[in-house]
């Protein structure tokens, strides 16, 4: 794994965690709703959501970014930390929930709206707190013309 700047895991950030598990736990619908997310702003509010699948694949929608879309609609536009949590499936082999890393299009829509976003992620050391931005080298932007 490239070297990444890391922050230390805080109280705060096991809420949040917390709070993306309990945002699933309410929501879920097995087959539709297996992700919640929760992010902070950096005036310490808390907004969460889960993701919409749909029977077409391309037209689901992640929960990070329906997360994202509460809190700017609240006023919050500068994000501090985001995490998204799988909820558990005992049929597929997982029995608690399960910090997950975003996709490639949340990395690039959180990078957009904030590049000094961090994230909560799961690697073979443990759950670490990274930039968004480090997961997204390279990210496209618009050439200076």
């Amino acid at each position: 794994m490239p070297e990444f700047k890391e922050f230390p895991l805080t109280d705060e950030d096991k809420k949040l965690i917390k709070a993306a598990e309990e945002a699933i736990k309410k929501g879920y619908k097995e087959d539709w709703h297996s992700i919640g997310a929760s992010l902070r702003t950096i005036d310490g509010q808390v907004f969460s959501s889960i993701h919409f699948d749909a029977t077409v694949g391309r037209i689901s929608i992640c929960a990070e970014p329906i997360a994202m879309a509460n809190a700017i609609m609240a006023g919050h536009e500068k994000l501090d930390t985001i995490v998204a949590v799988k909820h558990p499936n005992k049929k597929r082999g997982r029995p608690d929930f399960q910090v997950v890393s975003p996709c490639g299009m949340c990395r690039e829509m959180i990078t957009d709206y904030d590049p000094e976003t961090k994230v909560i992620i799961k690697t073979a050391e443990g759950l670490k707190k990274v930039f968004m931005r480090d997961l997204l080298p390279y990210k496209y932007k618009e050439p200076n013309l």
